[in-house]
């Protein structure tokens, strides 16, 4: 007879609908039984039909059966779910791929629960009675199981390694003290545990306490993130809302004028038409007297013409000629002036206004480095351009070095070479976050960035670094430092340095040069709007100068 709880009383109890255990189980007319729940879905789907089938046997019911739970199937079911649980219990006190076994098991291993040190073997709960029971075996020392066992075995002299060598830093044995390790500091191994878990627990104490310290980091960046949403949705908000006023204010504002425009207009057509209705009565009146006129002169009485004349022949002035003659041809083309020039100044007021606008809003991005480390992350290679370098600068390792020398080089000749000064522009094309480093030895050296388009022939003041509106140079000759822009100096004060870094944020616009030496230390600032690509340049002023793009790791 099958045992309760085997893989045929699962199959024997089991729904052949849901293909699970009898939940609530039910017996219909013909015998077979299922779920309560799954045989009345089932039926559902017949109601329509009004005709009840076993999803098994297929046999038809007139009537839908009434539903009784089966109380027998119900404790057979949890009988059967009982003796599955324990059965399940069971399977888990057998050792597993992950687990340490017991080594005295000798067919289906148990786990092990403990592993003995004397022993050197792992017992599961019921081997393990033993140490607990018999005096000799209570005295071993008892560990949590481990598979490794063998590894604290001295290999030399099969003891076990219960003492720790500090000299070498390894555990030993007993014997090993004796020969190898004769005059080395050594411990109990218990002891120099005891010694290493203070110091993990002092290094824990330093984790946790960071730890703590960067979770309040961590809750300060999430605040600050908070207030930038915050913050950014207001701006965004209110400057929608001034714009919204502004927008109001010009409607209205055209509302106004439009409405002016229509109100003369309207006073000026009805005056025009009333002169016009005085014209037509008057052209009317005139063809009238031209038609009396015509009369008298087929007259053939001379005495009736001679007495009609005198009251027919007066022609009165027109009042309205003159002042027709004088009218403007044009209306209005004032108020349109008026307005285009209106649309000018608001056009200048937005440029301006959006310039200190757009700036304010780099300010509040995310902000610059602080240290040579945090500049790094940005750092860029950069390398040298033969063809806009003067031809008599040489480059040398590998383009990124140049110095002045007293003899023209073998360059070919190119339009985008400087002609008339010791300057260079770079191969690449600087956008987004850089950083780069510049170091020179020589009378003086501009480090500075351009537009592609800046001028490169002869000696003029718009070929020179910082001398034009088209490249921004900070200018150093070991003692002090001048920043040009515009033909425009401005003093820089800063400690000396051979080194001089420099920081691009062409989207913010923000150019920062900065003295190198032990410490980065901000020598002068540029806060504009970059219209095109930069090219990092480097100027020097004498023969044997050397300047060159410092490779950054």
């Amino acid at each position: 007879m099958t045992q309760p709880g085997s893989q045929t009383d699962a199959a024997r109890f089991s729904c052949s609908i849901c293909l699970d255990l009898l939940n609530d189980p039910v017996t219909i007319p013909c015998g077979h039984s299922y779920c309560m729940t799954c045989i009345k879905d089932f039926w559902k789907t017949e109601d329509q039909r009004r005709i009840y089938s076993c999803p098994q046997c297929r046999e038809n019911f007139i009537r839908r059966p009434i539903l009784k739970k089966n109380i027998v199937l119900t404790e057979l079911v949890d009988d059967l779910k009982k003796t599955g649980q324990k059965a399940a219990a069971a399977d888990h006190c057998y050792a597993g791929p992950e687990d340490v076994a017991c080594d005295i098991c000798t067919e289906k291993k148990m786990k092990a629960v403990k592993s003995c040190l004397v022993c050197l073997v792992s017992y599961c709960q019921n081997h393990l009675q033993p140490h607990y029971d018999v005096s000799g075996l209570k005295k071993h020392e008892l560990v949590d199981p481990s598979k490794k066992l063998e590894e604290i075995i001295c290999s030399r002299h099969d003891e076990v390694m219960k003492i720790f060598c500090r000299t070498d830093q390894q555990c030993i044995c007993y014997l090993c003290t004796m020969d190898q390790h004769k005059g080395h500091e050594t411990v109990p191994a218990a002891a120099e545990r005891t010694e290493k878990q203070k110091e993990l627990q002092e290094r824990r104490q330093q984790i946790q306490q960071r730890i703590q310290d960067q979770e309040k980091e961590l809750k300060l960046l999430q605040q600050e993130v908070k207030t930038i949403f915050v913050s950014g949705y207001k701006a965004v908000d209110d400057s929608e809302k001034v714009f919204t006023d502004l927008i109001r204010l010009i409607q209205r504002r055209s509302f106004d004028v439009k409405q002016q425009i229509r109100s003369q207009q309207k006073t000026k057509v009805s005056q025009v038409k009333e002169l016009q209705k005085k014209l037509e009565q008057e052209i009317t009146e005139l063809k009238r007297k031209d038609a009396e006129l015509e009369k008298l002169l087929k007259t053939e009485d001379h005495t009736q013409f001679l007495q009609n004349y005198p009251s027919l022949s007066a022609l009165s002035e027109s009042t309205h000629s003159s002042s027709i003659n004088n009218r403007p041809l044009r209306y209005f083309e004032d108020v349109t002036a008026a307005v285009s020039e209106l649309r000018e100044k608001l056009q200048d007021i937005m440029r301006d206004t959006w310039t200190n606008i757009s700036q304010t809003v780099v300010k509040v991005e995310e902000p610059e480095a602080k240290t040579r480390a945090g500049f790094l992350k940005y750092s860029q290679a950069i390398s040298l351009d033969p063809n806009t370098a003067n031809r008599f600068m040489l480059l040398t390792e590998g383009e990124r070095k140049l110095i002045v020398m007293e003899q023209q080089q073998s360059y070919s000749r190119h339009p985008d070479t400087f002609t008339g000064s010791f300057q260079v522009l770079s191969k690449e094309s600087l956008t987004g976050r850089c950083y780069w480093e510049v170091e020179w030895t020589g009378g003086g050296v501009n480090v500075a960035v351009s537009y592609k388009n800046i001028s490169r022939a002869g000696l003029s003041d718009d070929c020179l670094f910082g001398f034009s509106d088209k490249s921004w140079s900070l200018f150093y000759d070991g003692d002090s430092y001048i920043f040009w822009h515009k033909n425009r100096e401005t003093s820089v004060s800063g400690p000396v340095s051979s080194r001089i870094g420099v920081f691009l944020d062409h989207r913010a616009g923000i150019l920062s040069f900065y003295s190198v030496s032990g410490t980065m230390t901000l020598l002068h600032r540029v806060r504009t709007t970059f219209t095109q690509p930069l090219y990092a340049g480097i100027g020097v002023y004498e023969v044997g100068d050397h300047a060159e793009f410092v490779k950054l790791n």
